[in-house]
């Protein structure tokens, strides 16, 4: 029988959720890496490896730490202090990740996938190098995840609030049987069918940390490092929805009569995150309109604006997608 993660009633009573900004992080970047299309973000990949290539990110110090299959360092997935983290915490985190950790976490990497000479340098000057590593993830997620963050925390918190409700209803046995086909309990023990996934309690510390996420699809990665609780990232519910078209023309003209019919049109185009020049383009509209319409949008909470290179990204808000869903049509 395959090994693994012995629960005690102590354990269970330790079980949690979490949503983490920086598993995101590793698992998009990871999928990003391959070689095909991924069919599931097929539309989200196509918008955000160009932004990545023009940033040479394909060759920095993420791609020296994420491999494209097996193992990746552990460092980059810190511990979730509660159920939903600020990016900013995370990266606080890491940056106190200790120099043996770092180290540690290198020489696995080295051994199953080679050396490098940033892991060279990263090993050497772990708390010099580490600033270099968290101003890269910084880019990376203003140009691959920030305009797409309120969509993405939406999905992954509603996994959470589904399964927390299956927990109360039915039991966590019941919840940890179905996070995915490879994950099973089997009399106090949780067994993962896949061998890159294994895991013990004697190589993390008690209870058990669980990570919805958008990108890890179609399998589940796992972190053990004592005597922090082991960490299970497992595909949230619904990711095929993820990036569906979320504008509706009822739901749009009602806008349109609140906020006017240009900045209406402007978060409709901005189903996809977007530059000012894209945008007056798509809607017919000169840059300085579009610019003194986007201000008044984002000063109404209803746009986000992201750095990509010389450009500014903008993206719609959880809030506007609300307001240009079905429902929010009379």
């Amino acid at each position: 029988m395959e090994p693994g993660l012995s629960f005690s009633a102590a354990d269970l009573a330790q079980t949690r959720f979490a949503v983490s900004p920086m598993w995101e992080v590793v698992t998009s970047f990871r999928l990003l890496r391959g070689a095909t299309e991924p069919p599931l973000h097929r539309r989200w990949a196509a918008q955000v490896r160009p932004r990545l290539l023009r940033a040479g990110l394909e060759r920095g110090w993420l791609a020296a730490l994420i491999p494209g299959d097996g193992y990746l360092a552990d460092f980059l997935n810190p511990t979730p202090a509660g159920p939903f983290p600020a990016f900013s915490a995370e990266l606080d985190a890491i940056r106190r990740s200790s120099p043996r950790q770092v180290r540690a976490d290198l020489d696995t990497l080295c051994l199953k996938s080679g050396p490098s000479q940033r892991r060279r340098l990263l090993h050497e000057d772990p708390e010099a190098v580490l600033e270099k590593v968290t101003a890269e993830i910084e880019t990376y997620w203003e140009l691959a995840l920030a305009p797409y963050w309120p969509r993405i925390r939406q999905l992954l918190e509603a996994d959470v609030f589904h399964r927390a409700r299956q927990v109360a209803e039915h039991g966590s046995a019941h919840v940890l049987n179905e996070l995915h086909d490879s994950v099973s309990w089997d009399t106090g023990t949780l067994r993962l069918v896949h061998r890159q996934c294994k895991l013990t309690r004697d190589q993390a510390g008690s209870g058990l940390l669980l990570v919805p996420s958008a990108f890890a699809w179609p399998r589940v990665l796992t972190r053990a490092v004592a005597p922090e609780p082991p960490q299970l990232a497992y595909p949230a519910r619904g990711i095929g929805t993820l990036w569906e078209p979320r504008t509706a023309g009822g739901a749009a003209d009602a806008v349109a009569a609140v906020l006017g019919r240009s900045r209406a049109q402007l978060l409709a185009e901005l189903d996809v995150p977007a530059s000012t020049t894209q945008l007056a383009r798509g809607c017919g509209l000169s840059a300085a309109g579009v610019s003194q319409h986007l201000t008044a949008l984002r000063n109404a909470g209803l746009v986000t604006a992201h750095r990509n290179g010389r450009s500014v990204l903008y993206a719609r808000t959880a809030v506007a997608d609300a307001l240009l869903t079905p429902a929010a049509a009379p």
